[in-house]
């Protein structure tokens, strides 16, 4: 070998390292009150930074999913068969309890430590926690049928990964999707056109087609469907309780751009059999329950990205030299990974409230419109800040052996799940309107900070004022719903956060002295102090 391939100047590997060493994420695990999660937290951590976490991650993201729509006979068997890496993940993630456990652990704030697992785990890969999130998601919509969540609730919460089709109560542990989207419909659900067909036992016949069902190798589905008292959920079970295969059938498998180690499928109900979870009619507000949930993942999501995504940039850039000296003390370069880091902060910081916020009653007027509006804001800037992070390392970051493009092609998923972004400002409006007391708890939350910093005082009654202008409000929804969400994070880091990324954020955000890229902070900030909270190494 030639001197020429001698290899120098490139950033070591980021491996072995505890992807929970996080200030913020801990930060807010303990506020909510789940320190007693801690240790798991950073277990999780050091396999998702392990060798092996990032090895499962990256094959069965290179492996996606198979469909076998019949055996070698003839039969159909509508099989997914998924990587062996796929199965380990998921192991991982039910035997942590990602799926379900805080509906039945009495601990406090456990929703909040299973927000900061999932915040880390999705780092090994962000694919798989899909149905772990729906799992998670569809035990408060089953309870509305308690007959049906006393039997599928103890297997759903159970922390064995149980895979195959077999009799759902014969398993050590069940799965469940979500199956709602219709071609004709999307996100209007109302205009879904699959029917449901009382059978005279208790039971009822669905016939339709679902345009998006992912994870539909799960044991279970929540679905809608349009019944005689109006559109209604269901709970759907792949194996029926005689052991013969319930009539869905997978038509395809979806080419997507990213989360590929996750299957979505088109599916057929030709006769299926179900049972309706809530009453006729009722299908919307039921199925909500679920949404409410699976949206606070896609926070959660997007979030896990872009802290995933500042850390490997923040890594290079430590590593890498340029024009004589390494790109992290370049005064460019640090302005950029400052940027990042403050919008990852503040995105963990929401998000970590929020989660301390989901199952107490006494919140659930803050969380209706802080969740809609958040999952508008943060989902909507994963994007950019995983286009930005991957910038930062150059061509090195456009391979695919940096990991960095499997962060891009996922990011744009979680704006779009469980309502993209005009549907999720549009909800933030609809809270507004039918639950006024979420506009008074929201507001509650955000002058908690008051008098702490003028430019978030002023941002406060900026947003008071556009809120008492009605006209043209659903034209200006994006506008209003980013306004509040930049309210409630600068609030949150006013009180919560180091000082340096505090001031940063009301600096840019809030104050008016940003530009429209990252990195363009004002000159005061102190970067160094903010840029080194994203250092694992």
């Amino acid at each position: 070998m030639t001197d020429t391939h001698e290899v120098t100047n490139q950033a070591p590997p980021l491996v072995d390292y505890d992807v929970a060493d996080d200030a913020a994420l801990l930060d807010g695990l303990r506020r909510a009150g789940a320190g007693w999660a801690e240790d798991e937290v950073h277990e999780l951590g050091r396999l998702a930074g392990s060798a092996k976490g990032q090895e499962w991650g990256r094959v069965a993201n290179e492996n996606p999913p198979v469909l076998h729509t019949h055996d070698r006979y003839g039969n159909r068997i509508d099989e997914v068969e998924f990587h062996p890496y796929w199965h380990e993940l998921m192991t991982v993630a039910v035997g942590h309890g990602l799926h379900a456990a805080p509906w039945r652990d009495e601990r406090p704030a456990a929703h909040a430590a299973r927000a900061a697992k999932v915040l880390v785990w999705n780092q090994a890969e962000g694919g798989h926690v899909c149905p772990i999130s729906m799992t998670y998601a569809a035990i408060p919509a089953l309870r509305f049928s308690p007959e049906l969540a006393a039997t599928y609730e103890p297997l759903l919460a159970s922390p064995e990964y149980d895979f195959g089709l077999r009799v759902p109560t014969t398993k050590r542990g069940l799965i469940a999707g979500m199956s709602m989207t219709e071609k004709q419909g999307g996100s209007d659900v109302r205009t879904n056109t699959t029917t449901a067909k009382p059978a005279g036992d208790g039971s009822y016949v669905l016939t339709g087609h679902k345009w998006f069902t992912s994870a539909p190798m799960s044991d279970l589905f929540l679905t809608l469907a349009q019944a005689p008292g109006g559109l209604s959920c269901f709970l759907l079970p792949r194996v029926l309780p005689d052991g013969s295969r319930n009539r869905i059938f997978l038509q395809r498998l979806k080419d997507k751009l990213g989360n590929k180690s996750n299957a979505s499928s088109e599916i057929e109900y030709d006769g299926a059999v179900g049972w309706l979870v809530g009453e006729e009619g009722r299908g919307v507000p039921t199925i909500i329950e679920m949404v409410n949930n699976t949206r606070l993942d896609c926070v959660l999501g997007s979030t896990s990205l872009m802290r995933q995504g500042v850390v490997l940039a923040t890594h290079h850039a430590a590593h890498r030299r340029a024009f004589g000296e390494n790109l992290i003390d370049q005064p460019a370069m640090a302005n950029v990974l400052a940027d990042l880091v403050v919008e990852s902060e503040a995105a963990t910081t929401v998000a970590m409230r929020l989660a301390a916020a989901t199952g107490d009653p006494d919140e659930l007027p803050f969380r209706r419109l802080a969740l809609a509006v958040t999952k508008y804001w943060v989902c909507k800037r994963g994007a950019a800040h995983t286009a930005e992070a991957l910038e930062c390392l150059g061509g090195n970051g456009y391979v695919e052996e940096s990991g960095m493009p499997r962060l891009y092609r996922e990011a744009p998923l979680l704006s779009i799940w469980e309502g993209s972004g005009n549907v999720a400002a549009l909800d933030a409006l609809r809270a507004m309107g039918k639950q006024p007391e979420s506009v008074e708890a929201f507001f509650g939350e955000v002058d908690l900070a008051a008098g702490a910093d003028s430019r978030l005082d002023d941002a406060i009654g900026r947003v008071r004022k556009e809120l008492t202008d009605l006209e043209d409000i659903q034209y200006r929804a994006r506008r209003l719903v980013e306004s509040m969400a930049l309210v409630l994070q600068g609030s949150l880091l006013v009180r919560y956060a180091p000082a340096a990324v505090a001031d940063a954020f009301c600096a840019s955000r809030l104050g008016g002295d940003w530009g429209v890229a990252f990195g363009t902070l004002p000159s005061t900030v102190d970067t160094k102090a903010i840029v080194g909270r994203a250092r694992v190494s």
